[in-house]
């Protein structure tokens, strides 16, 4: 099916409801063009509006939305520029597949596998943005922490898509997270139902749904961050917690339970499920920055705080439930990113003289020992499980790349060489595959707000895929953040909106 249509024009002046500025539609689907099956579908779908109720009542069959093509029902309407679609949505009937689902969806086209992203409300009342960033390609998505919501809301922003949920059904909020597609203009925009069965049919309503364009605001953003975990073997992402403002550099706990992280000068914990943050005492140290971690034996935390003297960075082990500092280090700046295994040594990148070297030190404190001295920024060092090598980041070839060396220093050697600049490996707990972060060819540092990768390289083979893309940098994956099984990683996603 490749329906005409036509293309809304409306102009930049804040909100304005889509379906008043276009022709009137038909009156049998309200706001909308046409509709429906999209890709290969068993049994017809079909769309009744009641205009009197404001509702849309869809059935529909299909086996599928997501994975690499869709079949489902599609009520849509052509728009261009950024647009916001939100509605309440309800299943008449609690039985069929858990995962049959309801969709507010922006597609490129009409293809079965055409790039898109939605939120789909699913029968048992998982909620999660998911998108397709290629024709063809793979189907990913975030998972929201809220569960069966009465109403949802998406919202595109140049190439980026948004989240809203709302549990009772008044002005949804931010949910978390965000879908990077790219969408050619013009694109189709509207509500969707699948069965998740092929053999079967389900029915879906839709109500108090609203069309908006929005135009760019003159207001500056406001800036979210967004904890969450990524499987990595999906790459399926999962929100743990949305905050207003910036937090970083998320740390797994050795049990999996729970995740460190810095906000506002301060460490504070969280279970990997959500829920309420703990604030983690530190005494006067008060100005921590994202460099820290956890000792192999989950008792002590390493902190890099700048409360004290010239400001300026300094190490200090305290007790992992909180306490008083011990300084670590005498000189500074120093940033500490590893443990040995052993629990002995510390691993850090201290600025001495103006040239960003790796060091070590006695996890107890004593004398440090430079590990690097090669013109230009070495950073993030971290032990192999096996504590066998350091590895850690050097821009000493002109562009950032990973790198690792004995724990002396000896036997330095390049890991990665591409046209990326790539920041903060971290070795998966068997030690089989590396983390990292990448940030494009013409960024220097490690900024933030940028779009950015996280990229795994398997050793065996040198093999290096993509596992997500998002909108990062600094903070995103500063410090250790595997889960004790490999199976799962913590990160932060930033979220400008206006």
């Amino acid at each position: 099916m490749k329906g005409a249509g036509f293309v809304a024009t409306f102009p930049l002046l804040g909100l304005s409801v889509l379906g008043a500025l276009a022709q009137t539609p038909p009156p049998n689907i309200g706001l909308f063009e046409s509709n429906g099956d999209v890709g290969e579908v068993l049994h017809s779908g079909s769309v009744v509006h009641d205009a009197a109720k404001n509702t849309y009542t869809l059935t529909g069959g299909g086996e599928n939305i997501g994975s690499t093509a869709d079949a489902f029902q599609f009520v849509w309407k052509k728009v261009s520029g950024d647009v916001s679609l939100a509605a309440d949505i309800s299943f008449p009937e609690t039985g069929g597949d858990p995962h049959k689902r309801a969709v507010l969806i922006i597609r490129q086209n009409l293809d079965a596998d055409s790039p898109y992203a939605g939120v789909a409300l699913h029968g048992n009342g998982l909620t999660a943005l998911q998108g397709r960033n290629e024709e063809g390609g793979p189907t990913h998505e975030i998972q929201s922490n809220t569960s069966g919501p009465q109403r949802v809301r998406l919202q595109k922003i140049g190439p980026y898509f948004y989240m809203y949920v709302s549990a009772s059904g008044d002005t949804p909020r931010f949910a978390g997270g965000s879908i990077r597609v790219q969408l050619r203009e013009p694109f189709y925009v509207g509500i969707g139902v699948c069965a998740h069965d092929k053999d079967a049919v389900e029915t879906a309503v839709f109500s108090k749904i609203e069309l908006v364009s929005a135009a760019p605001s003159p207001r500056q953003p406001s800036l979210y961050s967004t904890l969450e975990t990524v499987t990595v073997s999906s790459a399926d992402r999962r929100i743990v917690r949305v905050f207003s403002g910036r937090v970083e550099a998320p740390n797994w706990t050795p049990d999996g339970a729970a995740l460190f992280f810095n906000g506002n000068g301060r460490l504070q914990k969280i279970a990997v499920e959500g829920g309420d943050v703990q604030l983690i005492d530190t005494d006067f140290a008060t100005r921590l920055n994202s460099d820290h971690g956890i000792s192999p034996d989950g008792t002590m935390l390493a902190i890099s705080d700048q409360s004290q003297g010239e400001r300026q960075s300094l190490i200090y082990t305290v007790p992992i439930e909180g306490g008083t500092p011990t300084r670590i280090t005498k000189e500074s700046p120093s940033y500490g990113h590893g443990w040995s295994p052993d629990g002995k040594t510390l691993a850090f990148a201290g600025d001495r003289n103006g040239n960003l070297d790796i060091y070590s030190i006695p996890a107890g404190g004593g004398d440090e020992t430079r590990l690097t001295t090669a013109a230009g920024l070495d950073d993030a060092p971290e032990y192999s499980p096996d504590g066998q090598y350091i590895y850690f980041n050097s821009e000493r070839t002109g562009s950032m790349q990973i790198w690792r060396m004995r724990p002396d220093g000896s036997g330095q050697e390049q890991i990665t060489s591409d046209e990326y600049n790539n920041w903060f490996p971290h070795l998966s707990p068997d030690g089989q595959r590396m983390v990292f972060l990448t940030y494009q060819p013409d960024v220097g540092g490690h900024p933030e707000n940028k779009d950015v990768m996280l990229r795994i390289m398997t050793f065996d083979n040198k093999r290096v895929n993509t596992l997500t893309t998002l909108f990062g940098g600094q903070g995103t994956i500063n410090g250790r953040s595997w889960s004790p099984d490999g199976q799962h990683l913590a990160f932060v996603s930033y979220q400008l909106i206006p």
